[in-house]
């Protein structure tokens, strides 16, 4: 028979080893991790902070500083990511801290170089002949929104009773095809961003569910859909002519065709407004959060580093006036607790602002925004239609409103490059 001690020394040691087990406090439960703010905007690419190695010793400390506080940024958030010396910059790359910055060099006397760029200012203009102020110039027109079937989606879409309906990204294509010949007659090489009611991207809402719904602030289906279509149609649908742009088209100069609007309210019972008024944007205006974004905040560099704005400011000052004039619209007056725009001092009808299409384009842009598409003395010109000469338009003879745009834009544009005709 064999002995039983050592079997039942094994069982109780067992016993013991359990019972210690079980009266041990149960681990704690990790807490959830927590979500970092993000450092990329959606859909951005990561930023390759080489590329702004060809701007060392271009710049100055006084212009970069400047443009940076002036115009380029809305508060001294920068100042947690930037931190200038004499003789540089160092900026942070990304959202942490351990990564190594971007040094930009800052020009000294005895070492300036140009600005690297693939775009030409208006002083780098060879003469043009009379009756030719835009020859050597090669513009693209973005005729802003899609319209057609996706000015529902847009939200830039609507109408009165049994009118025609508004839809902005109709009107901005009737404009830009108004406009091509007109800058055709007078010199320009003129492309066109696009030619129909149609989206650019290949994206469409479908597509784009799967990374909206990585958003954890969305709870309910109806936010979902629209942040969807917001995706596509503000996001990954801007992203794709900012690569048509940059890698095909290669222009000197954009112009971003667009109608302002106030608040309508029921697109189907829109509410109309008295008053209209005008402006154009230039790049700037970064807000903290977007200073706080790694790929924003290197695509703002970048335009900095281009000297963008100042090509900008000039051209735009000439056009706004033109158009201004001819059209008798006053400018818009941005509230000024908005926190997303610097004014310009130089035209009241100038401001700067951080817009996909206006940061992403490698070249200057001209972003305009004429007239209410809502406001009553608008909606009944564009009820109106498009028209040769002058019509009665309640009690007033007017030209076209489409018309108007392309040749009010068209005369801007000569009246700034004919500086240099012989």
């Amino acid at each position: 028979m064999r002995n039983p001690v050592p079997i039942i020394a094994t069982l109780f040691l067992a016993a013991l080893m359990l019972f210690l087990i079980l009266r041990q406090p149960p681990a704690p439960i990790p807490p959830p991790e927590e979500k970092l703010p993000s450092v990329q905007s959606v859909l951005g690419e990561k930023p390759d902070w080489t590329q702004l190695q060809v701007f060392q010793h271009t710049i100055t400390r006084a212009d970069f500083e400047t443009l940076l506080r002036d115009i380029f940024t809305t508060d001294s958030t920068w100042q947690e990511f930037i931190t200038i010396t004499d003789l540089s910059a160092e900026i942070r790359t990304s959202g942490d801290t351990a990564e190594p910055p971007f040094i930009l060099y800052f020009a000294q006397p005895e070492l300036t170089l140009p600005t690297p760029r693939h775009w030409q200012t208006t002083a780098s203009l060879p003469a043009r002949p009379v009756g030719k102020p835009l020859a050597n110039l090669h513009i693209a027109i973005d005729p802003g929104h899609i319209g057609g079937e996706w000015a529902k989606i847009e939200a830039r879409w609507f109408q009165i009773g049994g009118a025609t309906p508004v839809t902005e990204g109709d009107m901005t294509l009737r404009v830009a095809n108004l406009l091509k010949p007109l800058l055709e007659e007078i010199g320009a090489k003129v492309t066109l961003v696009r030619e129909e009611t149609e989206p650019v991207t290949p994206f469409r809402p479908e597509n784009l569910a799967e990374l909206a719904k990585n958003d954890a602030t969305l709870t309910d289906p109806v936010s979902l859909q629209r942040f969807t279509e917001k995706l596509f149609y503000r996001t990954a649908e801007i992203r794709a002519r900012a690569n048509l742009v940059n890698d095909t088209i290669k222009p000197d100069l954009v112009l971003c065709l667009h109608f302002n609007a106030d608040a309508w309210g029921d697109p189907a019972s829109p509410t109309l407004v008295p008053n209209n008024h005008f402006h154009v944007l230039l790049n700037g205006g970064y807000t903290s959060d977007e200073v706080r974004l790694s790929d924003q905040r290197f695509e703002m560099l970048k335009k900095l580093l281009q000297r963008t704005h100042e090509e900008e400011l000039v051209v735009a000052k000439t056009v706004a006036e033109t158009f201004a004039k001819i059209s008798g619209l006053p400018p818009f007056i941005y509230h000024p607790d908005a926190g997303n725009f610097r004014a310009i001092p130089e035209s009241p009808y100038l401001y700067a602002r951080n817009l996909l299409a206006n940061r992403l384009y490698d070249c200057p842009v001209i972003f305009m925004e004429p007239y209410v598409m809502n406001s009553v003395p608008d909606y009944n010109r564009i009820q109106a239609g498009d028209y040769l000469g002058l019509r009665d338009v309640d009690g007033k003879f007017v030209p076209s409103i489409f018309q108007e745009y392309a040749k009010s834009l068209a005369q801007g544009l000569a009246e700034h490059y004919g500086e240099k005709i012989e």
